[in-house]
């Protein structure tokens, strides 16, 4: 019986890559892996739906949620998560000296629906008491001029998001000064080339990160795997397909960072970091899956309607095809 075709836009990841290689097949499936950026991913994938299958931005995904066709539908996987404190980077002669020294200043989103951001305004909102609606947000190009929302939005009034010119960027604004701050997910080039004219909010970021782990159990979610909608409902059992895929790659991932024999990453003290990380957030630091994963979609989709960005208070539930919300048992 001839497997079904499906494309997978996709970026190289360690825990992705048995997929891209070949060496883990999805059942029933024929997979043509289409290894890309995010930026490009997710643009194509929301403007064009271009691809069958793809890893989305989870705030956007979460935008088109409020679309009556509703054109995707996720599976509980998350290819990208990452705390960012490390991510909020200021002018240094901005007098931010502290988070609530934010309140009132010019902040740069390459775009506001981006997660990292997302994630970004509600922590400070809800841990450091700077409020979503106590700033004006910039947004555009970080690197290069004339980026634009991928997805329309239609925020409230209270939310004061405004586009940079067309000749400009965040990250050399960031420098001259003409915005205060910037919430973002690439390091901006002004903060490595910048002689110290740009720096992070929070410079002992990892402590902060741990201690907002021991707090919350939370490692925020930066994407997951959506799927076209007409492809799911037309082979609905894809979801679970690709999810048992994905969990497998995974799998080998957690298995060769923990590899002593010789180390398949090119870090020195791997085996102790991943010691380190397993002490503190346990064996699955990086989990799959409905339930594991609830709370932190709770709050996630908590900060989405708190910001604006969804219409009602989205439901965990409502993001995924039902039958990846449950493992199969033996």
């Amino acid at each position: 019986m001839s497997k079904l075709k499906l494309t997978f836009g996709c970026w190289n990841y360690d825990r992705t890559r048995a997929l891209m290689d070949g060496s883990v097949v999805p059942d029933g499936i024929d997979l043509n892996y289409l290894n890309m950026p995010v930026e490009e991913t997710f643009f194509r994938m929301l403007r064009h739906q271009e691809f069958d299958v793809a890893e989305m931005s989870l705030s956007s995904f979460s935008v088109q949620m409020h679309k009556p066709e509703r054109p995707f539908v996720a599976i509980p996987v998350f290819p990208s998560r990452f705390f960012r404190h490390s991510c909020i980077y200021v002018n240094a002669n901005a007098g931010i000296r502290e988070a609530k020294d934010l309140i009132g200043k010019r902040v740069g989103n390459p775009e506001y629906q981006m997660t990292a951001p997302v994630w970004i305004r509600g922590i400070l909102s809800d841990h450091y008491g700077v409020p979503v609606d106590s700033v004006t947000y910039f947004t555009g190009g970080e690197e290069e001029p004339g980026r634009s929302e991928k997805v329309k939005l239609d925020l409230p009034p209270n939310i004061k998001v405004q586009s940079i010119g067309p000749d400009q960027t965040l990250a050399q604004m960031l420098l001259d000064g003409e915005i205060d701050a910037l919430y973002t997910a690439r390091m901006p080039s002004s903060f490595l080339k910048g002689g110290g004219r740009v720096k992070r909010l929070f410079e002992d970021y990892e402590q902060v990160e741990r201690n907002y782990f021991q707090e919350t159990k939370m490692f925020p979610i930066m994407h997951t795997i959506a799927m076209r909608r007409d492809v799911y409902e037309a082979n609905r059992w894809i979801a679970r397909s690709l999810m048992k895929a994905l969990e497998e790659s995974q799998r080998r991932t957690y298995e060769d960072l923990y590899e002593t024999a010789a180390l398949k990453a090119m870090l020195p003290w791997l085996t102790s970091h991943v010691e380190q990380v397993k002490r503190e957030m346990g064996a699955d630091f990086w989990p799959y899956g409905f339930e594991k994963n609830e709370a932190t979609l709770r709050t996630f989709l908590r900060y989405h309607f708190e910001q604006g960005l969804s219409k009602r208070l989205l439901e965990p539930k409502e993001l995924f095809a039902p039958e990846s919300l449950e493992s199969f048992k033996i």
